[in-house]
């Protein structure tokens, strides 16, 4: 049994193009036929045209000695003119044939593009904390957008190349059995040059990844808005510069080294093709003038030996890139092979419509699976509807680390975290997401209009613009928007033409409002005010219990001035909860939390 699932295993592997066909079978069937019924008529062409050549040679020869030489003459011009209508036909089909192929490409292109991106999305957020999972990305998006499509050419060509072979081999045979062998043999040295180098090749670039990220990194802080005020003020942007051009010339030698090995190999190999092509073409010359041939049966057998020797390499070179390239889809399927970590039940549970009990942590523990430290330790906590907790401490104590647990970002490494009694394992993770909505402190901007802004917040709503509206008020935008040029139609941000840039408070102020527009029975605000005025902080926190209605919400925040309204207080250090209570409670018991809320009062009174 076991032998069978490791050669079904070799199998796969060795035609990893069967898949990549179906993917771009699956992009567009109209065009992938189109290019195959002029990939037959291709392959049919050039034997025809070879043979209408010889016909002419043999009738211009014959018409030397016809007493009727207009007769004659007439007789090859209707040759002439039906050669020229096979190659005005093919003309046309070689135009057509590019223009099938680049349609065709860009469709599957943007396919592939489309399906990496639909795993990315899928890929849970663990993958994205693996350095890793960004190599395998990077090589998945490099092949993805040309190999599939780049295969079904090596196909087309294998397929066009077979087709003319088939008549050239026929031809060459009534001529001698050996001259065949002979151009097999000339080809070979070509393919097993191929097939050498794309093993190295593939070797190197794997091997090469992580530095081409690096470099890739470094030139996207170079050019990224994100870093721009800092590279010009600490005079970063030269040293950034050096550093990438350092990569990109060791990657270059490394490259050129192999390019090299690869272009002298190669000429050693098209020089012994020479030396067999033209040892036959002597020997059909000299059967020419033993009067074996006729001169027509020179000319064909001398196309057909070209002809031949082009099919015989034209195929031999597709076959071995086919082998390039079935290597080089490891690199895809590498990526869209990953495996979800978190499950889905297979019978999932239907959530609670509304909350009753609410939500507890029970015994839980979490730890990364890229680090040896614990994240959270023995977690025990309860929100309950209408209920605000919040979470203090400094930053790595494991607050957000305990927000992805509820999100079910990741699941727990021991205890469990219920909704009502119901772990949320047995709900499907998009029900649980929906009702939960959660600003982080490393919150979205995205470059959409001021409503798109709003709306991404929950959009299985129809964008209306009154339920936006009343999503900004809640969270102080609107006010922001409503100066805007175009209001709640102005694009945020500075990527597009006509953009308007906000700043830190006001793009939070935006946040804000994704959140209250979810509507959802839980919200977690992640510092939600961290980069706002006292007063703009203020109005949030007034009318909180207003904001969240009957939801049960949790509060992250290190001024711990806005955390006072919350109904119970959880101090977090290094991972684990050291204590809870109400506002006055931990006050009286003089701790962690005593000192800090003193400490930052000290500091407002100065």
């Amino acid at each position: 049994m076991q032998v069978g699932k490791k050669f079904k295993l070799k199998i796969q592997k060795t035609f990893r193009f069967v898949p990549a066909l179906r993917l771009v079978w699956q992009s567009s069937p109209r065009w992938t036929i189109a290019r195959v019924v002029l990939l037959v008529i291709q392959g049919v062409l050039p034997l025809v045209t070879i043979y209408l050549a010889k016909i002419i040679v043999d009738t211009v020869a014959a018409s030397l000695n016809a007493v009727d030489k207009a007769a004659a003459f007439e007789q090859v011009l209707l040759l002439v003119a039906v050669t020229g209508a096979v190659t005005l036909l093919s003309s046309f089909c070689n135009s057509l044939t590019e223009l099938v192929n680049t349609a065709h490409s860009r469709l599957v292109t943007d396919y592939m593009q489309g399906i990496i991106n639909a795993k990315s999305v899928e890929a849970d957020l663990e993958y994205y904390e693996n350095p890793r999972y960004y190599d395998t990305l990077q090589r998945a998006q490099q092949e993805a957008p040309y190999r599939p499509p780049q295969i079904l050419n090596r196909l087309a060509q294998v397929g066009q190349s077979s087709i003319s072979l088939v008549g050239m081999v026929g031809l060459l045979l009534s001529l001698h059995w050996g001259i065949v062998g002979i151009l097999f043999l000339s080809a070979l040295p070509a393919m097993v040059v191929k097939v050498k180098y794309s093993g190295v090749m593939y070797r190197w670039q794997r091997k090469k990844t992580p530095q081409e990220r690096q470099a890739m990194y470094l030139a996207w802080m170079l050019t990224s808005d994100q870093f721009a005020k800092e590279i010009r003020l600490f005079n970063l942007g030269s040293y950034f510069s050096e550093w990438f051009l350092r990569i990109r010339r060791q990657i270059y030698k490394e490259s050129l080294k192999i390019d090299t090995g690869r272009s002298i190999a190669n000429f050693a190999a098209q020089a012994v093709a020479a030396i067999f092509l033209f040892g036959v073409f002597a020997f059909i010359i000299y059967q020419t003038i033993q009067g074996v041939l006729r001169l027509g049966d020179l000319v064909l057998y001398y196309q057909a030996l070209q002809r031949g020797q082009n099919d015989i390499k034209s195929l031999l070179t597709s076959v071995s890139a086919l082998y390039e390239d079935n290597l080089f889809l490891a690199n895809l399927y590498e990526f869209l092979d990953l495996k979800p970590t978190l499950i889905e039940p297979s019978h999932p549970v239907p959530l609670p419509q509304p909350m009753q009990g609410g939500i507890i942590f029970k015994n839980v523990s979490f730890q990364y699976s890229t680090t040896t430290r614990v994240a959270l330790k023995d977690i025990n906590l309860t929100v309950k509807p209408g209920e605000v907790i919040a979470l203090v401490g400094e930053n790595g104590s494991g607050k957000t680390s305990l927000i992805k647990l509820l999100c079910r970002l990741y699941d727990p490494t021991a205890g469990s975290i219920t909704i009502d009694g119901i772990d949320l394992r047995d709900f499907k993770i998009a029900d649980l997401r929906r009702e939960v909505s959660v600003i982080f402190q490393d919150y979205a901007k995205y470059h959409f209009s001021a409503q798109d802004n709003i709306w991404m917040g929950n959009i299985d709503l129809p964008a209306q613009r009154e339920s936006i509206i009343n999503a900004a008020r809640r969270s102080g935008a609107d006010d922001v928007i409503t100066k805007l040029p175009q209001g709640y139609d102005t694009i945020l941000g500075k990527l597009f033409d006509k953009g308007e840039e906000l700043s830190i408070g006001q793009w939070q102020k935006i946040a804000l409002a994704r959140a209250f527009l979810r509507d959802s029975q839980v919200i977690v605000l992640d510092e939600p005010t961290s980069a706002m005025d006292p007063k703009a902080e203020y109005e949030v926190f007034e009318k909180f219990r207003q904001l969240i209605k009957n939801q049960a919400a949790i509060l992250i925040s290190h001024r711990l001035s806005t955390v006072k309204m919350a109904d119970r207080i959880y101090v977090m250090s290094a991972g684990s909860i050291v204590e809870s209570g109400t506002h006055e409670q931990l006050m009286k018991l003089g701790g962690s939390y005593a000192f800090l809320f003193e400490t930052q009062a000290q500091q407002y009174q100065l």
